[in-house]
């Protein structure tokens, strides 16, 4: 049995499409306060010329600036790929309260893999995690993208 997406999900996934349609690696991001959109972003590396321009790090400055403060505390971040070890440090700064993902990542992911960001001692701050939500539709995208790549 399938369950309809929550919206701030299928948001994700649909900023996701857009990135891949522009070249870049699908990935989209949403930053949601008491069920309300704050804040988006896609990946935007390749056209902006800048390494940082991860979905989640566009989609917390962007919730930063429309909330008006770097702390994210009641906020939570709904993204369509397991963060790395960059955003997922980005979230921990920010205080996102919550944390869901779409794929997990096993070779960039710093969640539930790699380096398990939110699990060292020297992480002061870890929200609530849940992945696996639009997972199938997450990994398909990411699979075909770099499928025509290769």
């Amino acid at each position: 049995m399938s369950f309809p997406l929550p919206p701030p999900m299928r948001r994700a996934l649909d900023l996701a499409a857009e990135a891949a349609a522009a070249g870049e690696v699908p990935v989209g991001a949403v930053v949601t306060r008491a069920g309300t959109i704050v804040g988006e972003g896609r990946n935007g590396m390749r056209e902006g010329h800048d390494p940082t321009a991860h979905a989640e790090i566009v989609a917390l400055r962007a919730a930063s600036t429309f909330l008006g403060t770097s702390r994210l505390d009641d906020c939570t971040l709904w993204v369509s790929l397991e963060p790395c070890a960059m955003c997922a440090g980005a979230i921990a700064l920010a205080r996102i309260e919550a944390l869901r993902f779409a794929a997990e990542d096993p070779k960039g992911g710093a969640v539930v893999n790699g380096p398990r960001l939110f699990g060292q001692p020297t992480c002061h701050h870890r929200p609530e995690v849940l992945g696996g939500i639009g997972e199938e539709e997450a990994a398909a995208m990411l699979r075909d993208f770099f499928k025509e790549r290769r």
